[in-house]
């Protein structure tokens, strides 16, 4: 839940993915303001929006040129996050150019958009960043709703796989051995036996479901591990 509660314009000409973002942004704790196409979008600017879920393909006006009239006509600057079936490098390029914050695809993922939607929303200078969730590089993790994307792929962790990447990740470009890896995560679990190797085969484990971004973690040799720091 946001402390905050920002609000969310979602501009759709689909009513049924209008009505499920809607009720999962709220449940999530977000003001939220609807249109069903383009002109009603800018016409509802006026409610003041934090952020926007805008489609591209819509009846009056597309998005692409709702984000171009918003990035060049409002004081705020609003992110704005394209949701759209188009699919291709072009037309995320086209998006990301003339303003987009970000751009997701078609079938949408619930959690995938509310992570990038708090992940947008942190950006904006003054605002909290949350302690409950971190985005480096393509990295986003939310420890409240343990969920982690790579590349907004969600990736399938267990628990002290997800304690240990939401660790390193949390002080990127700092060394820790392995020591003090398992003094701060497995610290109280008496009944259990842990060694440093086991430090070893859970960054394994890491490496290979971060896949072609296995060298985020990186070894020092003869004292520990680090996360890349990304700046």
């Amino acid at each position: 839940m946001n402390e905050i509660k920002y609000k969310i314009l979602i501009i759709d000409d689909e009513k049924d993915i209008v009505d499920l973002l809607k009720y999962n942004l709220m449940k999530n704790g977000f003001d939220v303001v609807c249109a069903f196409d383009g002109e009603e979008g800018i016409n509802k600017l006026n409610e003041k929006p934090d952020l926007i879920l805008l489609d591209v393909m819509m009846p009056k006006m597309n998005g692409y040129e709702v984000c171009t009239i918003v990035k060049n006509n409002v004081e705020k600057d609003i992110p704005v996050i394209f949701l759209t079936a188009k699919t291709s490098e072009i037309d995320e390029t086209y998006g990301l150019n003339i303003g987009a914050s970000d751009f997701i695809t078609k079938p949408i993922s619930i959690n995938k958009i509310i992570a990038r939607i708090n992940s947008n929303l942190r950006r904006i200078p003054g605002n909290p960043i949350p302690a409950n969730e971190i985005k480096t590089g393509p990295l986003i993790m939310n420890r409240e709703k343990f969920t982690a994307f790579i590349d907004d792929n969600e990736i399938q962790l267990i628990r002290k796989e997800f304690d240990l990447l939401f660790f390193l990740a949390s002080n990127p470009g700092k060394v820790f051995n392995r020591e003090k890896i398992l003094s701060n995560l497995w610290i109280g679990n008496d009944n259990v036996l842990v060694t440093e190797r086991t430090i070893d085969v859970h960054i394994t484990h890491l490496r290979q479901k971060l896949g072609g971004h296995s060298n985020l973690i990186e070894t020092i040799k003869g004292v520990g591990y680090k996360f890349k720091n990304i700046s």
